[in-house]
């Protein structure tokens, strides 16, 4: 088709009116009388495109978390000063030794797998009329991409230091960017934490990463008046969330390893100790 650009070259505008029209604008002032109605009455264009083979993947996988999993939500805050603290102190040193930075997932990664060990009704999966009970925690850490969300599994989780956390999802994140993650890397998983608080999150209701039964939702960190030993003081806080499958986690059970976490990350030397 013949633009209405210099030398006769087609234009944005040229492109809105053929959608619109079916023509395209004949020149600056000489457009159709119909392309000229759409602009009066302001251009809508629209695109249509089919879903990537990732983003069709991903809304299956939700659509089965929907339909197949009797999914509650549970919620709880944590005052994060101690570990923020602790960064603050040690972060230097930890970087300088291990060549990576002490982030916060790593603290939440050793808290899930500690409070896993004490409720293993939630490190559990139903198959059938059965509840498998994992005796590990492979915990699948929710990354995002231009594509969509992908949960790489750390293996073995329970085995893993800081260093070895932190190093693992920096790897997870920079081969998710690339394309190079394997179907090996995201297969598999007892339990996810997803970190929402990344773009600014305050709240919301992750969906279970199915066969699994509970995933963790993180969210962001805000300064709030909190009462400390009677007084009230500023402190970094984050709501957190667990959703589970009803089916096999009672509310008791989903609670008290929310509680759980929140125990340990107000008080991280207890992580430190195995406590």
């Amino acid at each position: 088709m013949a633009g209405s650009g210099r030398d006769g070259r087609v234009t944005k505008e040229d492109l809105v009116n053929f959608m619109r029209t079916g023509s395209p604008a004949a020149a600056p002032g000489a457009q159709p009388a119909a392309a000229a109605a759409a602009r009066t009455s302001g251009a809508r264009p629209e695109e249509r495109v089919p879903m990537t083979r990732m983003r069709a993947r991903i809304a299956e996988r939700l659509m089965q978390s929907k339909n197949s999993i009797a999914m509650l939500t549970s919620f709880n805050e944590i005052n994060l000063g101690k570990v923020a603290a602790m960064r603050k102190e040690l972060g230097e040193q930890f970087e300088k030794a291990n060549g990576i930075k002490l982030g916060y997932m790593s603290f939440f990664v050793k808290a899930a797998c500690e409070a896993l060990k004490r409720h293993p009704i939630v490190n559990a999966s139903v198959d059938g009329n059965d509840v498998i009970y994992h005796g590990y925690q492979d915990i699948s850490v929710a990354v995002s991409t231009d594509k969509g969300l992908v949960t790489p599994v750390l293996r073995d989780a329970q085995d893993m230091g800081f260093a070895d956390i932190e190093k693992a999802i920096a790897d997870f994140a920079n081969r998710a960017r690339k394309g190079g993650l394997t179907l090996d890397d995201l297969q598999g998983g007892t339990f996810t934490i997803t970190n929402g608080g990344t773009f600014g999150s305050l709240f919301s209701t992750p969906i279970v990463n199915p066969p699994q039964s509970a995933i963790l939702g993180m969210h962001t960190i805000k300064e709030r008046a909190v009462v400390d030993n009677g007084q009230v003081v500023a402190a970094p806080m984050m709501y957190v969330a667990i959703s589970y499958d009803h089916r096999i986690i009672d509310g008791k059970d989903a609670v008290l390893f929310l509680v759980d976490i929140k125990n340990q990350l107000e008080n991280p030397q207890r992580m430190l100790l195995g406590m």
